[in-house]
């Protein structure tokens, strides 16, 4: 692939952007072909608003972020719908519990999950809709399904017959009578079969109501979904995403009830993503096992977690661990530690090298890092090894390069090395902003904060690192290794690393590693200075 010999850009590979998705469905990977060419609906299971979100709710929305951001990389319009529950039998009984209005405590909580959202950097969906705010929607839905004799009326209760549904489990493989009433569904001896499930439900006291020509009441659970995602996509739209529990009964049900409510109803691609594990189990509130997301943002960086997330592929369960959330602050502070250095390295040179060529080493380190960055994404968002591989070559391209321009060289070489920084820098940046992990301010800026999270969990102040330097400093002098090296193991222990640059040292967060782990060798008199690739190693 040549590059361009007047701006000495590199053309855009002529890559295979075909999308393939696995479709929950089918149970396997299929080419994604929208329904109207160019443009893409999608419709996500949003959260039940009753307290904080965990780590699961932050799983399911930064897998279908990453998915709405490549949709449009690959250049189509989505509208992109996530719902928010805020109508809900949870809801209601935790407002009871702290004598709050149910629609005030969802609304309250549904503000602190787009909090989290936007921490996570997440892109706002085109639509957020809210139950309490499509009941016509979902009132008409279901007289549409009692005209079409697939629900029955039952003293204000309104049940979908389940019977009337000759495809039910289609999608989760479960048999009829696996739904088996005071499990998955609500035990009632009104109901013609123990499986059939409300779509309304009549008033009680001390619940919010809605009228209806059935009687006040509210909706049931899965009726929300099928009326908003027709409501904004039309019955028929192409992905209809959620966490892999939401399988059964949920997803199940919303596909009887749609396809009741009008027969064309169709989805093309049912998507879902793994569970987030505590010790291997499903983190989960019901099982008290779960963390969440302002807990751990509390503790570590926002896009650190954000790189954990995604370090599984989606549909892979993904079990959570200090170790493992550690390990994604390392890989996220090299990674922006990186393209600091790289951009205050280019900064005396901005009017310098736009017209020279690039070298063919940069061409190629460009080139392999997009096939194999679309070929993953592109390869049902196979995100599990995505900042490997050429990723990691960019940056080592960018280490060695930056050592190669403090020294003196020809003045085309020079310019030439200026300008290949510059387009790895670019296409570097391109990959982190498709994943969103590109920060949203200066490299400088959360540099910083992923420092200040590491002295939180530290328990030291800037100023304790500095002291504990500079005692280290003495008692190398001194030739007192065995302190120095103490000093240097107990900081490591509390994950701040210690750096020595020629005669100075610096500190930067790492995995905390135990002292019988790490085992230094005893340390004489001066370190030669780290390369760029070593310091951030």
């Amino acid at each position: 692939m040549e590059a361009s010999k007047e701006t000495g850009t590199v053309a855009a590979p002529k890559m295979d952007l075909t999308l393939k998705i696995y479709n929950s469905m089918t149970q396997q990977k299929e080419l994604f072909t929208p329904i109207v060419p160019g443009k893409v609906g999608m419709y996500v299971c949003g959260v039940t608003a009753y307290d904080l979100s965990h780590l699961g709710h932050a799983r399911a929305a930064v897998s279908f972020d990453l998915l709405y951001r490549y949709l449009e990389h690959l250049k189509y319009e989505v509208t992109y719908v996530r719902n928010f529950t805020d109508v809900d039998d949870k809801i209601i009984r935790r407002a009871n519990d702290l004598g709050e209005n149910p629609l005030s405590l969802s609304n309250r909580y549904c503000q602190e999950y787009l909090v989290d959202m936007a921490d996570l950097q997440c892109l706002p969906p085109t639509y957020q809709p809210r139950v309490s705010d499509h009941m016509e929607q979902i009132k008409d839905m279901i007289t549409q399904i009692i005209n079409n004799d697939c629900a029955y009326v039952v003293e204000g209760d309104v049940f979908f017959a389940v019977e009337k549904s000759p495809n039910y489990g289609r999608l989760s493989g479960q048999r009829l009578e696996n739904n088996r009433a005071g499990e998955r569904v609500a035990v009632d001896s009104r109901k013609r079969n123990p499986a059939d499930f409300a779509l309304w439900k009549a008033a009680k006291a001390g619940e919010p109501s809605w009228d209806s020509p059935w009687g006040p009441g509210r909706p049931g659970w899965h009726i929300e979904c099928s009326a908003m995602s027709a409501h904004y996509l039309s019955s028929k739209f192409d992905i209809h995403g959620g966490g892999i529990d939401l399988i059964f009964p949920h997803h199940e049900n919303e596909i009887a009830q749609s396809c009741a409510a009008c027969q064309d109803s169709n989805v093309s691609y049912w998507m879902h993503n793994g569970h987030v594990t505590n010790n291997n189990e499903k983190m989960s509130k019901s099982l008290g096992n779960f963390f969440t997301i302002r807990q751990i943002t509390e503790r570590y960086h926002p896009l650190a977690l954000r790189h954990f997330l995604i370090s599984a592929h989606y549909r892979s369960p993904l079990n959570y661990s200090v170790l493992q959330l550690d390990s994604a602050l390392d890989a996220v502070f090299y990674i922006y530690q990186t393209l600091q250095d790289c951009e205050v390295a280019l900064s005396p040179f901005q009017e310098h090298g736009k017209t020279a060529r690039i070298n063919p080493v940069a061409e190629d380190c460009i080139n392999k890092l997009r096939d194999e960055f679309h070929a993953r994404m592109s390869d049902d968002l196979n995100t599990s090894h995505i900042l490997t591989g050429a990723f990691q070559d960019a940056l080592k391209f960018i280490n060695s390069s930056l050592n190669m321009l403090k020294k003196k060289q020809p003045k085309q070489q020079q310019l030439s090395l200026i300008e290949s920084l510059r387009k790895i820098e670019n296409e570097v940046n391109e990959v982190l902003r498709i994943l969103g992990l590109l920060p949203p301010g200066a490299y400088s800026e959360v540099l910083q904060q992923l420092k200040d999270k590491a002295l939180k969990r530290a328990e030291l102040t800037e100023e304790d690192v500095l002291q504990l330097i500079e005692e280290r400093a003495t008692a190398r002098k001194n030739k007192d290794f065995s302190k120095s090296d103490q000093i240097r193991a107990d900081l490591t222990r509390k994950g701040i690393a210690l750096m020595d640059m020629g005669k100075e040292t610096i500190w930067r967060p790492c995995v905390p590693v135990e002292q019988e782990q790490e085992a230094p060798p005893a340390e004489k008199e001066q370190k030669p200075a780290a390369t760029g690739e070593e310091q951030k190693a």
